[in-house]
Formats: C-alpha cells, structure tokens, sequence
C-alpha cells in the first residue's frame, strides 16, 4: 500500500533493524515498548505466561548479557543488575525484611549499609544489632526468635576483619535464616559465596566488575531457594539497571580475570613494601601472614585483591595527616575502588562492638594498575612529610 510520507517515515527501517547479525557484543536498545509478534503472545504476557521480555522495565539484549553472565561467574539460580552497589543492597534487604524482623549485621559493614539499617529499616520497624567483625559459629548467640537475614562483608570495609563464612552459613541453615554477603573484595574469582553457603551474594558492579571507574552499577545473585524472593520483588518495582551502563560493565567483566590477578600482585608488593617501614604499625591486608584471619583467608579465598590498608605507629591530629596525604603525586584521593588509578582515603572509624583500631587513623589503600615500585616510592616520600 502506499502510505503518507509521515507513516512511512514511522514504520520504515524496523525489518532490517531485526535482521539477525551476529556481534561479539550485544547490541544497546534505547526502549520502553516492546512489540509482541502476536496477539496470542500479548494475552500470554497479560497472564505472566510469556517467556520473552514484554516491556522495557524487564531488561533487554545489554543488561540479560551481563546478568547471565554474572550468574555464570556466580554459579547462582539468577542475577539482576540494580543502579549502584548501595541500590543491590538496599533492595536486596528488603526483599527480604518486613515489620518486626531482626537482622544481624556484621560491625565491619559498608558505611552506607549501616546507615540504611539505622535510619530507613528502624523506620518500618526493622531491628539491627551488630556483632563483632570475626565472628563465626558463635553468630548463634546473637540470634534471636525473629532473627531473619544475617548480612556479611568479609573482609570487612576499611579494616578488613574476615567472618568464617561456612561457619555462620551452618548456623543459619540451621535457623533458616537467609544469609546475604557482599562479596565486593573478593569477587567470584577469589571467593565463590554461594558455593559457601551463602544465599544471596552482592557486588558493587562500579568496582572490578566495570574496572574503569566510570559506571555504577551492582548486582544481586541468589541460589535456587532464595531467587524467587528477589525475582518477584524485583519484578513488583520494576527495578532494572541503564542498558549503557550493563554494556560498560559487561565489556569490563571480560577481562576481569587478567585485571585482578595484576592488581593482586602490585598490592601485595606494595603491603609487604609498607610492613618494613619503621613508620607503619601494621599492614590490614588479609594474605599477609600478620593479619588476624590470614588462616581464614588462606582456607577460602583463592587470592586477594588490591584494597588494603594500614596504621601508622604515631597517631596524628587528622589536619597533620595531610603533609602525607596532598602530596601524594600517584594516588588520588577519592572514594570506590576497583578501577585502573590507585586511591586512598583516611579516617578513624566506630563500631558498635570493641574492635583493634578503635580511635585509630587507618589508611585505606587501592593499588590500580600503575607500576608498583612507582606507587612504594610516592608513599614512601609521602609518609616521609610525616
């Protein structure tokens, strides 16, 4: 038929788009509808029968790629990509928490988790308490009658405590408590979560994952009991991560292997380097035999990544820890981690239970993908204002 110029204009193009070429990446849509190929499907979609996506919030070519694909890595029942690594978490803990529950939190956690569990789950009636930061069979103590998800960081952020992770995921199978880690350090590579009893396992995706410091992203993956939770939730939010961003993150994910294993060796030189400074007090880099859960960490984990951080033997006002920090020619100082720049940042941290360096300044190091000597030799200088 022949068609006004406007509904030409429309309609043409959209045959050939869906011609079937085969690329080494998936390709980008820029979509909310999804067209059926048939009435027949659209009534199967209106059931949840259908077994294609059937709108945009479900995720297209990009974020099923990287989703699939983390769930490989994972060794899980499935995946879903969220906007950042707070987002996985957040969402990922009210899945599973309503009203009058109780969720164990370990003391070393992500800054932000904890704000999460003290303002927003308090708020709709969530109770968090927080036990010590090495914790393991005796999570059992801390459990109580409505006792629902126990949350794990191992090691811990900016001190680096490790949990016996089989230990406490004994115990809440025992319980049948749903037990979710955040296995941002590590990653699939050098810790498999789900293979060691965890249930639900989560990553900040803006880290290693992407690798370039340029995205947020982060993930959820769940073994077969827990996934149903998380799909339906899911599902009822519509929550789902930009198309853009799962293709920068997939693109990074393949070469993550190669990734890791540089930025594991650099940082241990650059640890071992700092243990011999007569400066430093000690080195929190869990493969070092000094560190407290050096046996934990040789046991599970099949190697370390390059976050670590250190105390010095003299503690400083924070404002004279700055002849150290700003002239630093190598490192920026910034959050995150994970990308191809090497970071460091600075603080004194509380916890609610008694821990190592309470009152003390820890330096939290990232060692990127510069020259290791080049970074050993630009914290030496720095360390030598102080």
């Amino acid at each position: 038929m022949n068609y006004d110029i406007a509904t030409t204009l429309i309609n043409s193009g959209r045959k050939e788009a869906l011609l079937a070429t085969e690329t080494i990446n998936p390709p980008v849509h820029r979509a909310s509808t999804v067209l059926f190929d048939s009435y027949s499907d659209m009534l199967k979609a209106n059931k949840g029968e259908l077994d294609k996506v059937a709108y945009g919030t479900e995720g297209l070519a990009a974020q099923k790629a990287f989703e699939e694909s983390m769930r490989v890595l994972e060794g899980a029942e499935g995946c879903i990509a969220f906007q950042s690594g707070i987002n996985a978490i957040d969402m990922a803990l009210l899945a599973f928490l309503k009203s009058g529950d109780h969720i164990l939190v370990c003391d070393n956690v992500y800054g932000p988790t904890r704000n999460f569990c003290n303002t927003v789950l308090s708020r709709f009636g969530v109770e968090t308490d927080y036990f010590p930061s090495s914790t393991g069979s005796e999570i059992k103590n801390w459990i109580k009658d409505n006792t629902r998800v126990v949350f794990v960081e191992s090691p811990g952020s900016n001190t680096f405590e490790i949990q016996d992770i089989p230990a406490i995921a004994s115990v809440c199978a025992d319980y049948e408590i749903t037990l979710i880690m955040d296995n941002t350090w590590a990653t699939p590579l050098f810790f498999k979560a789900l293979d060691n009893g965890v249930d639900v396992s989560i990553h900040s995706a803006s880290k290693y994952i992407s690798g370039h410091s340029d995205i947020l992203l982060g993930t959820v993956s769940a073994n077969k009991k827990s996934w149903k939770t998380i799909r339906n939730f899911c599902e009822t939010l519509e929550l789902f991560a930009p198309a853009e961003d799962c293709y920068q993150a997939l693109r990074g994910l393949r070469t993550l292997p190669v990734r890791l294993k540089q930025h594991e060796r650099s940082a241990l030189r650059v640890a071992q380097a700092l243990e011999e400074l007569d400066c430093v007090a000690e080195v929190l880099h869990p493969a070092l035999e000094s560190h407290p859960e050096h046996e934990l960490w040789k046991r599970d984990f099949k190697g370390s990544s390059g976050l670590f951080a250190f105390v010095l033997n003299r503690d400083l006002e924070d404002r004279d820890h700055s002849k150290f920090m700003d002239n630093l020619e190598l490192f920026g100082l910034g959050y995150s981690w994970g990308g191809f720049k090497s970071l460091i940042t600075g603080g004194r941290f509380n916890r609610s239970n008694s821990f190592r360096y309470n009152g003390r300044t820890i330096f939290r190091v990232y060692i990127g993908l510069e020259d290791a000597d080049d970074l050993i030799m630009d914290l030496k200088q720095g360390l030598a204002r102080l």
